[in-house]
């Protein structure tokens, strides 16, 4: 299920603050450094850095 389109503009990674890209149900960093995959549950991003997923 996609996120409303303005939610997703003013989310940002939390590590880092740089902007969140949605892929399948997941909100990835786009940070450079940074890269983490935060999960999205029942519609509702969970964005925290210890539930995230580590870059490949």
């Amino acid at each position: 299920m996609p996120l409303e389109a303005g939610l997703l503009e003013i989310l940002a990674c939390p590590a880092c603050h740089a902007p969140l890209k949605e892929e399948d149900s997941e909100l990835v960093c786009t940070g450079q450094d940074c890269g983490l995959a935060y999960p999205v549950r029942d519609g509702i991003p969970v964005l925290l850095v210890d539930e995230a997923r580590r870059p490949d």
